[in-house]
């Protein structure tokens, strides 16, 4: 198992993470580009080679290309993943009224598969359907399925991420239909739903990824949880870190990805490696778990700052 870096909260001003607006003091894009390089630096010092970006991120892949090239990184040196499905539309403003637009048509994965390997090329190992669900079909879609299979027999691994209540149901139809090399979904203490069918997707030989771990800042000192605090505080560690444990001690995840947005954030998510997650604190946190569906629609309802 290992910790990879997510860019989600790093091309572009505007996130759902909570207390992100203090963590972008200069949201000019030449800033951004600086202080992304700044924490992928540190991530690659500390041995991270997991690097998952999308097309919707902004301009991550575009920063994630920049500091590749001035690296002098080669494809075999890291593990770069994307992901296609949404377009950025946020116009580099933090209170835009649509931040981003889903269309998992065939189509956009055309035109934004030649977006992503025109900026990253052959660094791009993973490719992925960005947020698919049961209702939204793609998993249905011939043509977006022969377009996908055309890759992969290209040798570009594919994978799909999930999202929403009902995450287990669409991890085992992507079971089903098949193709599938990796599988990225949320897990964290308060979401825990998809774990069985993650473990199911980890058997068949899946890549299993783990987002939002953090629960997009509310597993955070940000989040105020008194619970995690004192067994953080007990443990001397920080409530992040020790959320990432809980995901790092789970036998079905490979990669788990931080969220950091500065250098320290990323320490911090980092010093989770240190730590042993064991049956007492599975047994003291297990209240923290929520209903799927509150969960999902609390997270809806979280500001972009």
């Amino acid at each position: 198992m290992e910790i990879g870096l997510g860019l989600a909260a790093l091309g572009r001003p505007g996130y759902i993470n909570l207390g992100h607006g203090a963590d972008i003091a200069d949201t000019r894009r030449e800033a951004m580009e600086r202080r992304a390089h700044a924490v992928l630096d540190a991530a690659y010092d500390a041995g991270v080679r997991a690097f998952d970006a999308a097309r919707s991120y902004g301009a991550a892949e575009a920063f994630l290309a920049s500091w590749l090239e001035r690296r002098g990184l080669a494809p075999a040196d890291v593990y770069v993943s994307s992901k296609w499905g949404y377009s950025y539309t946020a116009a580099w403003r933090v209170d835009a009224a649509e931040h981003e637009v889903k269309d998992l048509s065939a189509g956009r994965l055309r035109g934004q598969w030649a977006q992503t390997r025109a900026l990253l090329g052959d660094h791009v190992r993973l490719y992925q359907i960005h947020s698919a669900t049961l209702e939204s079909g793609v998993l249905d879609d011939a043509a977006v399925i022969a377009e996908l299979a055309a890759l992969r027999a290209d040798g570009i691994r594919i994978g799909l991420t999930v999202t929403g209540a009902d995450q287990p149901a669409t991890i085992d139809r992507a079971l089903a239909v098949g193709g599938f090399d990796a599988v990225q979904a949320t897990w964290n203490l308060h979401e825990r739903a998809a774990g069985p069918a993650l473990a199911r997707a980890h058997a068949a030989g899946l890549r299993v990824y783990v987002k939002e771990a953090l629960a997009n800042g509310r597993l955070t000192a940000r989040g105020s949880n008194a619970a995690l605090a004192a067994a953080a505080r007990e443990r001397e560690a920080t409530e992040d870190a020790l959320a990432i444990a809980a995901v790092l001690a789970r036998p079905w995840a490979d990669v788990v990805l931080s969220g950091a947005a500065t250098v320290g954030q990323l320490a911090s998510n980092l010093a989770a490696r240190a730590l042993t997650w064991d049956d007492e604190l599975e047994r003291r946190l297990a209240d923290l778990a929520e209903d799927p569906a509150a969960y999902w629609a609390a997270r809806s309802e979280l500001a972009w700052n």
